[in-house]
């Protein structure tokens, strides 16, 4: 059987189902039956060696997180993942271990397509360098969707989890231009705040019961992929207004507290990304529901700031200010893919 079949067969084995399937991987394309009364939500997501992981990233690793990009799209707009897609390009002078490659990546893929009822639909497998395309879909019902529109001026500004453990990690493993930050040495065992850091960055968290919560109480919502400063800017100019930010209100972890501090600890939780955190805004009236219902979805969140009319022209659309009341200026916004 040619190599690219033997592939196809032994992710086929291993991918589970879910009974609105109604034809999933083996043919030309699938057969899904939506739910009546809903609309389809769909994401697509791209990792490339080299940019999104680099040569030691771990296959199962590489597995998950591809999914885990998709599904956090997801939960940004309050979808119910269902279904997904896989597109795997391969180097051919691997061949030899492209199965043990593959198995690894079904590991880290398939647990957590398992966590949230995911099903592997179908896709395809090529040869060439090593990149992972997802396109992951879901449900939403109508006019609940959360959309980077929708934000008001006062609304609140919030953020689940923390903020730049994945950018510390990068920081810690040299990767530029993260390591101009300062970041301490802070251990190297399995159980140390170093490996709590990157577990964030290899594993992020989909907040796709956060996501699922939110509908009819926020308004407009992002996930942060790219650094808050740039993910929260998308919010401002799809709405067309300012926000401000209190930088001592950002959500630190332990493992990033024992990193870094001051200025290094605020620019990578403004612009480092890879947190695959929500950020969203919801009225100032709806904060004891909002947190009643992030607590049921078992997800931290904050406060971090407010949204506001837009500033003269030529001033920044997303404010940072300091516990005294002082502006400050961080020495980047966000990760930029074609900067």
């Amino acid at each position: 059987m040619h190599a690219e079949f033997d592939l196809i067969a032994r992710i086929r084995a291993r991918a589970a189902t879910r009974e609105d399937v109604v034809l999933g991987i083996g043919d030309d394309a699938a057969l899904l039956q939506a739910p009546a009364g809903r609309q389809l939500v769909v994401a697509t997501d791209t990792l490339n060696l080299g940019v999104h992981f680099g040569d030691d990233a771990g296959a199962a690793d590489i597995g998950w997180k591809a999914l885990a990009v998709n599904l956090s799209d997801l939960a940004a707009m309050g979808a119910e993942p269902a279904w997904c897609t896989l597109s795997l390009s391969l180097p051919a002078q691997d061949r030899a271990s492209l199965p043990g490659f593959v198995d690894g990546f079904l590991d880290g893929f398939l647990e957590l397509a398992a966590q949230h009822g995911v099903a592997l639909v179908g896709g395809d497998t090529t040869r060439g360098p090593l990149s992972v395309c997802v396109t992951a879909m879901g449900f939403v019902e109508p006019g609940w969707a959360l959309r980077r529109d929708a934000a008001q001026v006062d609304d609140d500004i919030w953020v689940t989890g923390t903020l730049g453990d994945a950018a510390a990690a990068l920081a810690l493993a040299g990767v530029a231009p993260y390591s101009d930050h300062p970041v301490n040495r802070i251990g190297g065992d399995p159980s140390s705040d170093a490996a709590r850091l990157f577990e964030r960055l290899h594993r992020p968290t989909p907040r796709v019961a956060a996501g699922r919560s939110l509908r009819g109480l926020a308004r407009a919502g992002i996930d942060v992929s790219d650094g808050l400063l740039a993910d929260l800017g998308h919010i401002c100019a799809a709405s067309g207004v300012a926000a401000q930010i209190d930088a001592d209100a950002l959500p630190v972890s332990v493992a990033l507290a024992a990193a870094c501090a001051g200025d290094s600890r605020r620019t990578l939780q403004l612009s480092g990304g890879d947190d695959y955190e929500l950020c969203f805004t919801a009225p100032a009236r709806q904060r004891a529901t909002i947190e009643h219902a992030l607590s049921r979805a078992q997800t931290p969140a904050v406060v971090i700031g407010q949204v506001q009319a837009l500033h003269a022209h030529g001033a920044p659309a997303v404010r940072v200010r300091l516990a005294d009341g002082s502006a400050w200026t961080p020495s980047r916004k966000g990760y930029q893919h074609f900067g």
